[in-house]
């Protein structure tokens, strides 16, 4: 156990009210409340956990319950509605430690069912994700009142959602009614000077990226800088927060929602597209450090079909270089005059022109050179590979040369005693996508990778033609993938004329190629993905992007210039080699410094004398150099991986704060084992950036925290318990001013007690929670007909935005007021809007001019016609939603408990009583 969990527990243990504990992400969490289940002692009462909504943190804690301590046979038992009332009971009275989901729990301690006092504490996982009237917090207000002695302790590994919106941290400490707040940053001094003690052997990799790739990444980034430009000029937004550092975080939605969600209805429809379009920037900012060239081209292909006709971002003046560079990547156009490519074919030198006015020459050469062949353009591949696969693969290479020279000296070592280098190397990337092609990337060579990918992307598109083809639409005037880009470049009407006969040709070379392939696969029975559901327009608008030849000796040298030799018969096949069919498929890529060569054989001489120039000695003996055994993590998987393997390599591929500090723990939980770790980073690329900013972001979220602990004010009664936030009972707020003068000597009536029957299923919702804070009486029961019941007359249906839509199309909503209708004499539907939202039902914009029956409002006008009895009630928020119960039942009786109940379900004889029919 690291020393500063034991400070952490020391502190907690002292003060028996409990506390809130905010750690840096990855400090191990998981392994601390592990520590503090292994120190409970069912003489000390029963210990709930509340169920965290991940499962992963879950997970965890069990693994580090049985690695700390394997006699320790109890793994908590998670406590859910599935398990009766009696059994329930028998759990909570047995001294363990359990998880349990908070709906149950709340259910438990409203019906009595939970005896307060055999409880020893309540343990909250996720204290972040708390608010005043979340569940947890009801529980632990009714828990307090009942239970004086026990303690409250909380944790968070997320400090940045802790400083989000006013004082925080101090509301969080009022709704669980502690008192102290412990702050773990990891500059703290004692977990700075343990994890800084002996650290692991670090490597940090630099990798530059590809000139298309800084291309790209400096489009995307002048395109967020014009979009946030745009949202400034709304004066909607507190300008502060929008910089392009934030623009990489996910948390930069949440700003941006949380200011403009107020005011959302009267946002025009070009801000609302802004917010969704930095989202997409966000991501393709993210994607092209993460994925290959041919999946990001896809990627950016369904983007076009799919954004082009709404976003804003598409017709920014840098958008076109995005699209554009990302297509070169993968393949480029070349003129398919037969003469030209003998000729080229014979000298290496002749490189294929790949400057910026690629594009331009063809346009001039078009009349000629299709006249000379087929298809006038034929579409010639790049496929440039990541530059981090191939570091990857060197830094593997240089791994198992060193476990080489180790297992000389190992033997002696093992006879001596144990061996804490067990070679175990860890590769840590993003997601599991990531994770897979990197191990097919060191399977069966980078070049094959991208090939595979390049064959999906084709016959994805032949799928698409098919389907078109089916569809048998009109042809549109203009072919749509280019009409988008030339909005953006200014063109002269000629050139556009011979834009469109370009694009054709490209698509007419395109289907070539992938007919071609597609009958090959056949004979292969090839897998390839499904086309993704794009609408109808798609066979021709995403046409404009992939046609090539499939496997071409190809060669690419560390600059991915690439050096193309077609066999003898290109001049009578579409631009297609004869080589496809002859390629060596299992052939291993030989690795060497500056090169990736694919040996061809059975070629004709011309190919072999290239290759030869190309090839170093080291491919000769290319099966000599050997690769360690490699595990792959996806960090989005979020296991304790580094305590199940014990590695003592780790290779983390795509940088992450988290997994960082995971790696520093584990050191210095093992500080004799051997450990040495490899961080691969794209040179002043944005993971770079958000890598660093993540470190500064946590900084200065620990930072205000400790401005905020220093000027904090929590309340407290005589005893030194924390009061909680409504410490002043709101029935007092609620009697008028001169209540007392009116009234002869000032003698109050013992006031009746308000109740109110709510379902079981309600309590995922934070209602009951503030109807109790008002003072009304809860009773959870099972309800057939309805959500609340507030008298016997009223019968209350409560629906959220989002909930109302959602049940108009399934037709669960009419089938619901239908009941109601039947069983109580005021049925009412309660429209309850957010808090933080607008209360606007729809935004103006979205209004058309004629009546529609598929608009919400057109539903809405239906049910009230068809149900004239039936009520609407439109509440702005939680709050005002108890404040219209409130007075709703001012004149009411109290509702009976048994009758509601048995409303709609039958008897023995099958008679359901009190039907109005």
């Amino acid at each position: 156990m690291v020393q500063f969990h034991e400070h952490i527990i020391t502190e907690l243990l002292e003060d028996s009210n409990g506390g809130l504990v905010i750690l840096s992400s990855g400090l191990a969490l998981s392994k601390l409340i592990a520590s503090l289940l292994i120190l409970h002692s069912s003489s000390q009462g029963t210990l709930l956990l509340l169920s965290p909504s991940s499962t992963s943190l879950k997970s965890k804690i069990t693994f580090h319950l049985k690695t700390l301590n394997p006699q320790f046979y109890q793994i908590p038992a998670e406590i859910t509605a599935d398990l009766h009332a009696p059994h329930r009971h028998a759990l909570y009275t047995s001294g363990n430690a359990f998880f349990i989901t908070p709906r149950i729990l709340i259910v438990d301690l409203l019906t009595n069912k939970l005896p307060t006092s055999k409880i020893a504490g309540i343990i909250i996982l996720n204290a972040h994700s708390l608010s005043e009237t979340s569940t947890e917090a009801f529980i632990v207000r009714i828990f307090r009142s009942l239970n004086r002695g026990a303690y409250v302790r909380a944790f968070s590994d997320k400090p940045h959602a802790m400083v989000s919106g006013f004082a925080k941290a101090e509301r969080t400490m009022k709704c669980l009614h502690v008192r102290k707040l412990h702050l773990w940053p990891r500059f703290q001094v004692y977990v700075s000077q343990e994890l800084e003690r002996d650290p692991p052997e670090v490597v940090d990799i630099r990798v530059p990226m590809s000139r298309y790739m800084v291309g790209i990444q400096k489009a995307i980034v002048e395109v967020m800088d014009a979009c946030l430009k745009e949202m400034r000029k709304t004066n909607k937004v507190d300008v502060e927060d929008l910089t392009v550092e934030n623009g990489l975080f996910k948390s930069f939605d949440e700003i941006v929602r949380r200011q403009l969600d107020p005011i959302w209805h009267t946002l025009g429809k070009k801000t609302k597209q802004l917010v969704s379009d930095l989202k997409t920037l966000r991501k393709l900012l993210d994607y092209l450090v993460r994925y290959d060239a041919v999946t990001y081209l896809k990627y950016l292909d369904t983007l076009r079909v799919s954004e082009s006709f709404r976003s804003v971002w598409i017709f920014a003046e840098a958008s076109y270089k995005i699209f554009d560079y990302a297509k070169k990547r993968v393949f480029h156009l070349v003129r398919a005059d037969g003469v030209k490519f003998n000729e080229s074919s014979k000298s290496v030198k002749n490189k294929k022109r790949r400057t910026k006015g690629d594009d331009k020459d063809i346009e001039e050469v078009d009349g000629t050179s299709s006249s000379s062949s087929n298809a006038g353009l034929i579409l010639e591949e790049v496929l440039e590979e990541a530059p981090k696969w191939k570091v990857l693969r060197n830094v593997l290479e240089e791994v198992e040369e060193e476990r080489q020279k180790q297992g000389m000296l190992r033997e002696e070592v093992l006879a001596e005693g144990e061996d804490t280098n067990n070679g175990i190397v860890l590769v840590a990337c993003k997601d599991e996508r990531s994770c897979l092609q990197l191990e097919e990337c060191i399977t069966n060579g980078p070049k094959k990778v991208m090939h595979e990918e390049w064959k999906k992307y084709l016959l994805n598109k032949v799928q698409l033609r098919d389907i078109v083809n089916k569809k048998k639409k009109p042809k549109d005037p203009k072919p749509k993938g280019f009409g988008i880009l030339d909005g953006v470049t200014p063109i002269k009407p000629v050139q556009s004329a011979e834009t469109t006969s370009i694009s054709k040709q490209e698509h007419d070379a395109l289907l070539a190629a992938a007919s071609k392939l597609r009958n090959i696969a056949e004979n292969d029975h090839v897998g390839e993905d499904t086309p993704q559901p794009d609408s109808g327009g798609q066979g021709r608008a995403k046409r404009k992007r992939k046609v090539g030849i499939r496997n071409d000796p190809v060669i690419l040298d560390g600059s991915g210039v690439q050096n193309n030799n077609k066999a003898q018969s290109t001049s009578d096949k579409i631009g297609m080699s004869d080589s496809k069919n002859k390629i060596d498929e299992d052939e291993t890529n030989p690795i060497s410094a500056g090169r990736f060569c694919e040996t061809m054989q059975g070629e004709t001489s011309v190919e072999n004398i290239v290759l030869r120039r190309h090839t170093n000695p080291d491919a000769a003996a290319r099966n000599g150099k050997s690769l360690p055994p490699v595990y792959f993590y996806a960090l989005e998987s979020d296991q304790p991986i580094l305590d199940i393997l014990k590695p003592s390599i780790v290779i983390v591929y795509h940088p992450d704060m988290t997994f960082v500090r995971e790696i520093e723990v584990y050191k210095a939980e093992n500080p004799s084992k051997r450990l040495k770790v490899y961080f691969i980073f794209y040179e002043d690329s944005s993971e770079v950036q958000k890598f660093e900013a993540s470190i500064r972001r946590e900084n200065g979220a620990f930072e205000s925290l400790i401005r905020q602990k220093s000027l904090m004010m929590i309340p407290v009664d005589q005893s030194g318990h924390s009061l909680g936030l409504n410490s002043t009972l709101e029935s007092d707020l609620n009697t008028p001013q001169n209540f007392v003068t009116r009234k002869a000597g000032g003698r109050k009536e013992a006031e009746k007690e308000m109740q109110v029957i709510v379902d079981m299923r309600e309590f995922m919702s934070s209602l009951p929670n503030v109807l109790h804070q008002k003072g009304m009486n809860i009773i959870p029961v099972t309800l057939e007909v309805g959500d609340y019941i507030l008298s016997p007359l009223i019968c209350v249906e409560r629906k959220s935005i989002q909930d109302l839509f959602m049940s108009f199309t399934s037709g669960r909503l009419y089938h619901q007021v239908e009941t109601m209708v039947r069983y109580y004499r005021i049925p009412v539907l309660l429209i309850e809007f957010s808090q933080d939202k607008s209360f606007s039902f729809q935004s103006a914009s979205d209004i058309g001019d004629d009546v529609t029956p598929n608009s919400i409002i057109s539903k809405l006008s239906l049910l009230a016609l068809h149900f004239p009895r039936l009520r609407i009630i439109w509440s702005r928020s939680l709050h005002a939603t108890a404040e219209i119960f409130a007075s709703l039942k001012a004149n009411q009786d109290e509702p009976d408990e048994t009758k509601a109940i048995r409303v709609g379900v039958p008897s023995e004889e099958g008679i359901v009583e009190n039907d109005v029919r």
